[in-house]
């Protein structure tokens, strides 16, 4: 049996929810996928477990610094980090480990939260998002978070949400988007010449990037184009054989990190069935297909946490 590790998937620990929920009634109203039952009925979303691919999971995008005080939203982020180590530790089977959230408007006790993190046996990184409190996430008021994490060797997921200035945000274009132009601006801040062996995991392949690579490649200046390549990015784009060519052409197949957004994607129980698929019809070899399934998870994200279990 193969194992397999998916390096993006989520989850609303109970909780935490219910915490948010009374600071905020009308989140599932704002934020309908929340509502998703497998994001918090974890024996619900053990019924649909094929029993051959372990989890990293991260929670949804409620993120505390967005409605109640510097404060209070760190300790919110370490309750929830507490509880979602607790979920991984009682889950070990299904989910390899977690993924911390950090309060972006207490810029020092996020610090120390990444600290917390990095000796933590069951969590594995931060999620950061590309926007925070109106900036994006590459404003230097962020840059510590980057700094502690390249030092902690901390790798960091990165995951879209809107831009609150537009008014025609939507699921389906707006959050690539928004992805594809948080990279462009970590890479114009210079964040992999100061921090080269900083690792940033992209949702959804990368986005834009592998279709608009010439652009790229013309536009920018050589060492930018470059640092484009340091991304690592996951393979979340549900399904399309022919754009995960294009995207594991432009970073790598070692860059490259099987990721579905379980259970989010396709109702009801997610995209990993068509994304494995993907996969399988892709033209590489076992190998590279394994790198893509399990190797680069383990040697990237999973290398000082014990490996997959």
């Amino acid at each position: 049996m193969t194992k397999k590790i998916d390096v993006f998937a989520h989850v609303l620990t109970p909780n935490f929810y219910r915490q948010m929920l009374e600071i905020e009634p009308k989140l599932p109203e704002r934020f309908p996928f929340i509502q998703h039952p497998q994001l918090t009925d974890i024996e619900l979303r053990r019924s649909f477990w094929d029993k051959e691919t372990q989890q990293i999971i991260s929670f949804v995008n409620i993120n505390p610094e967005d409605y109640v005080s510097p404060e209070m939203a760190a300790v919110l982020c370490r309750q929830a980090n507490a509880e979602l180590s607790q979920v991984v530790a009682d889950n070990s089977d299904i989910f390899a480990a977690g993924v911390a959230m950090i309060p972006m408007n207490h810029v020092e006790e996020a610090v120390k939260i990444l600290q917390e993190t990095a000796v933590n046996p069951h969590l594995a990184g931060v999620q950061l998002f590309t926007r925070a409190l109106g900036l994006s996430i590459a404003d230097p008021e962020f840059h510590l978070i980057f700094e502690a994490c390249s030092r902690l060797d901390l790798p960091i997921w990165l995951h879209p949400i809107f831009d609150e200035r537009k008014p025609d945000n939507n699921i389906i274009f707006s959050w690539e988007y928004e992805l594809t132009q948080a990279m462009l601006q970590l890479v114009q801040t210079g964040i992999f010449q100061e921090f080269p062996d900083l690792k940033i995991i992209v949702h959804h392949a990368g986005a834009m990037v592998p279709f608009f690579s010439e652009r790229i490649r013309y536009i920018l200046p050589e060492d930018q184009e470059k640092d484009f390549h340091k991304f690592y990015v996951d393979t979340a784009i549900l399904g399309n054989p022919k754009a995960l060519e294009l995207t594991i052409e432009y970073f790598g197949v070692d860059r490259v990190l099987f990721g579905t957004d379980l259970p989010l994607g396709i109702q009801p129980v997610g995209a990993t069935q068509v994304i494995l698929q993907a996969i399988e019809d892709l033209p590489l070899s076992s190998a590279n297909k394994e790198q893509i399934l399990a190797a680069n998870a383990q040697k990237i994200i999973l290398k000082t946490k014990g490996g997959i279990r």
